[in-house]
């Protein structure tokens, strides 16, 4: 594989004392043993799903996409493996790609370089022993919303996002995020809206191909319940238990996080560096994928295809698909 080549020749930027370095190598022993046990990952559901969503993919004309396997594993996985739900899950995620081009259109290093600097968004160097990969968000004092727009902030989750669902042991073990929200403002709360609260809520719940083992809040002042409220009617019950409140109770992220994957400042043992070159180095360490992500998003056929809209009326879009 051509991108795990070159992983292999890009250097990795030392976030404390740990290098950060995303991993698409293929699953370890251990870890095909976990997704054969959780996810129901055996030769002959590998082999039947592959078949029957190609089979589906090649049904539906106007949703053209790549059907290698490498692909079709990000969608076939969060679904254990069951292809009718994966080709839906498909067919959620590029039509939410469609018809919300302002977080989705164009999402590469190049584009998201004002919020990969700001320090808002940082993925963890160390995987937690489960295997999931650790993101963390801090949406309070460090974020400046004259710098860096909410949707320039949800546009960073997705991009970093789509970069874990790209590592085979992020697709089999998930994702845990920890939102820090120490020194929110009145100010910043202003900023959230029930559309913007919506459609995050919709692309989390419906539309993201990974396994989100939780969504952990820290440092939340009073204020934060504002927020909250936002985002409320817009989750299910599902979603719910798997938002975990914290404050400032350390103790409480251990059954979630190792010590050694969590920064200091949460009670773990991880020297996670507080400076403004933070940013800098994960920008340049993922500008030296910008090729693939423009691959993605650039180097597309453009297809005009027939999506259903909210309404069940079918609306003509303008389809970006992937050239195999």
């Amino acid at each position: 594989m051509v991108l795990r080549e070159k992983l292999n020749s890009v250097s990795q930027p030392m976030i404390g004392s740990l290098p950060f370095s995303l991993d698409f190598n293929e699953l370890s022993d251990q870890w095909k043993a976990y997704a054969a046990e959780e996810l129901r990952e055996t030769p002959e559901n590998v082999e039947e799903g592959l078949k029957i969503l190609r089979e589906k993919l090649a049904g539906e004309p106007d949703l053209v996409v790549p059907t290698s396997q490498e692909h079709l594993e990000k969608f076939l996985r969060p679904c254990k493996w069951y292809p009718d739900s994966a080709f839906e899950l498909m067919k959620r995620f590029y039509k939410y790609r469609a018809s919300h081009p302002k977080y989705c259109q164009d999402l590469t290093p190049t584009n998201e370089r004002t919020v990969i600097l700001s320090g808002t968004l940082s993925p963890l160097p160390r995987i937690n022993d489960d295997g999931v990969r650790v993101f963390l968000i801090e949406a309070g004092k460090k974020w400046k919303p004259k710098e860096v727009t909410l949707d320039q902030i949800f546009r960073g989750v997705i991009f970093y996002l789509e970069a874990a669902i790209s590592e085979p042991r992020a697709q089999v073990c998930g994702v845990r995020v920890i939102v820090d929200m120490d020194g929110l403002s009145l100010s910043q709360v202003t900023h959230f809206t029930p559309s913007f609260a919506g459609a995050v809520a919709e692309f989390v719940q419906r539309c993201l191909p990974c396994r989100l083992k939780g969504i952990h809040i820290v440092n939340q002042p009073i204020i934060f319940n504002m927020v909250f409220a936002f985002f409320k009617p817009f989750l299910h019950e599902k979603m719910r238990k798997r938002i975990v409140f914290h404050g400032t109770n350390w103790g409480s992220l251990r059954p979630f996080f190792d010590a050694a994957t969590l920064p200091k400042k949460y009670g773990g043992d991880l020297d996670f560096p507080e400076d403004s070159f933070l940013g800098e180095k994960f920008f340049s360490y993922v500008m030296n994928f910008e090729d693939e992500f423009l691959g993605r998003y650039k180097s597309l056929c453009c297809r005009l295809i027939n999506l259903c809209d909210i309404s069940n009326n079918f609306i003509p879009l303008f389809f970006d698909c992937s050239v195999e």
